[in-house]
């Protein structure tokens, strides 16, 4: 029985949802094929639950408990933010030749950078909306609203779960917008605010083909879909989206293009806004949530795939 450890934790603002995404995961692994046990770090510390106690684990995996050595060659990732969606983790790994569930350091690293992201997927001709980069403090706020024009959005370049997120419709609000996405990230990015239909679609793969989840609609109750809107119950997500046949051909066929373009892997969630039938790239998941109420559990248990088989799949890949 192959040993798999489930890596969770992190020290950014996804931590709950992380331990929330590891708990899934432990609960619905193949126990028949796999002895799963959860790895938390918090702080550069590691930590291995085992019978109900937690020890201290090297990063390259490896613990001796009661004179043997129990060690990992196989990891779930579970653990969303810095270090693992920004392909920190992955360095450790791929050097220590350990195999994980999620994209490679390289790939991780540009996802999480949601700036060089975009800016990747428009020379490649996907639809993005407009917008600029801001590294410190000093900005000026006309020239920024010269650039891109208000309402706009106002987010962390690198961070999750909507963190730091402000839809600004008025000049007085960009400084406290600013602020608080800083609170988050030392990179701001200005975007230009599409007002749409939001939707996302999850994706992964069997082995060399890609396997397309139905399209999720988002409504927040809020302007946008925020942190409250994600897990305070403030939205709807309808499973599957009520789209023309059409703004769903289009989103499928992005989302696989995006995934085969960028070379992903494992699970990934893409949320794009449509408007005017033209498909707005927002974001890519490469470790997107698996708690209850998360979208990717929402879109499987649609598509007709329990979440054993497809933890089942991504270990096997």
């Amino acid at each position: 029985m192959k040993n798999i450890a489930i890596i969770t934790g992190g020290d950014s603002a996804e931590y709950d949802i992380s331990i929330l995404s590891a708990n899934t995961v432990y609960q619905n692994l193949d126990k028949k094929k796999y002895k799963p046990f959860i790895i938390e770090i918090k702080k550069g510390v590691w930590q291995i639950r085992v019978n109900g106690e937690q020890h201290q684990i090297k990063d390259n995996l490896k613990i001796k408990l009661n004179e043997k050595e129990l060690l990992f060659k196989d990891v779930f990732m579970a653990l969303h933010g810095p270090p693992a969606e920004n392909g920190d983790l992955q360095i450790l790994f791929e050097k220590n030749q350990i195999n994980f569930t999620c994209c490679d350091s390289k790939v991780s690293k540009l996802t999480f950078n949601k700036f060089e992201c975009n800016n990747t997927l428009r020379k490649l001709n996907y639809d993005i909306a407009k917008s600029l980069l801001i590294t410190n403090e000093k900005y000026n706020k006309e020239d920024i609203c010269n650039k891109i024009k208000l309402p706009f959005i106002v987010k962390p370049n690198q961070a999750g779960s909507s963190n730091g997120i402000s839809l600004v419709k008025l000049n007085s609000e960009i400084d406290n917008a600013i602020l608080n996405a800083l609170k988050h990230d030392n990179e701001v990015i200005i975007e230009e605010y599409i007002d749409g239909i939001e939707v996302s679609c999850g994706v992964f793969n069997i082995k060399n083909k890609v396997i397309l989840l139905p399209i999720t609609e988002i409504i927040s109750e809020n302007d946008f879909f925020d942190y409250e809107a994600k897990y305070f119950n403030k939205s709807q997500e309808i499973t599957p989206a009520r789209i023309s046949e059409k703004n769903k051909n289009i989103i499928h066929s992005q989302s696989k293009k995006i995934f085969e373009d960028l070379n992903l892997r494992g699970l990934c969630r893409i949320d794009f806004i449509i408007k005017n039938d033209k498909a707005f790239v927002i974001e890519i998941n490469t470790i997107p949530g698996l708690s209850e109420k998360s979208i990717i559990p929402q879109q499987l248990k649609k598509a007709g795939y329990s979440l054993k088989e497809v933890f089942t799949i991504c270990l096997e890949n």
